[in-house]
């Protein structure tokens, strides 16, 4: 079936995975459950536009995000971000995922975040026309309920007549809804690593073996 014409809800996860490690791999698998995706996509951002320039070369970055995602059918990557020099910004993303040789208009196009994302999403590039293009599920913590946190004023008004709990939701339309949902908290981080890495320390058990092994054999994240 081509891309284009499947209607089932489509995760799109993109980030820096400056490195990927296990946090981010089970927000994503976490996602496919709760939300009923069909699949996440995952986009690996050439150049990230609201932080300094990555570590290591986004071929590289690219390239560990294949490692660690190619086990999992529901899980594929897409290269267009990590392939030019310019900022990545999701908005202009979205938009060529809507284009009809890609997702389509009409297909649900779910953008995963985190929590303390999504509380800064008035800093990001044309942030209120997300809505038009994708809806927006917001990993939190078991107990907490985002809807009870106090958004930035700006967030709040855009989002208040958005927020749904029920995932079903999701199919009913291409973009529009904010739903959140509890995630295994992880704390891993990628600064996290960075630094252990840095130090000559132990990642078992923060990345997949396939990465470290590809860390070592590159020799990235050491200091010189």
């Amino acid at each position: 079936m081509p891309e284009a014409d499947d209607r089932r809800p489509l995760g799109v996860f993109g980030g820096t995975f400056d490195p990927l490690h296990f946090g981010h791999l089970r927000l994503a698998e976490e996602a496919c459950e709760r939300l009923q995706l069909a699949a996440v996509r995952w986009i690996p951002a050439g150049q990230p536009a609201l932080r300094g320039s990555p570590r290591v070369s986004a071929a590289q970055r690219l390239a560990m995000v294949r490692l660690a995602t190619a086990d999992n059918a529901r899980f594929t990557v897409d290269c267009a971000e990590a392939a030019v020099s310019q900022a990545s910004y999701t908005v202009p993303t979205l938009e060529r995922l809507r284009r009809p040789e890609v997702c389509g208009a009409q297909r649900p196009l779910v953008l995963l975040l985190g929590a303390d994302a999504f509380l800064r999403l008035p800093e990001w590039h044309r942030w209120q026309s997300l809505f038009a293009l994708a809806h927006i599920a917001v990993a939190h913590r078991p107990g907490s309920s985002l809807a009870e946190r106090s958004l930035p004023p700006a967030l709040g008004d855009a989002c208040r007549e958005r927020f749904s709990t029920d995932a079903a939701q999701l199919s009913d339309a291409p973009a529009g809804r904010v739903v959140p949902f509890a995630m295994t908290p992880l704390a891993i981080s990628a600064t996290q690593v960075r630094a252990l890495l840095a130090a000559g320390e132990s990642v078992r058990y923060l990345l997949p073996d396939a990465l470290i092994a590809y860390i070592r054999a590159h020799h990235l994240y050491t200091e010189h």
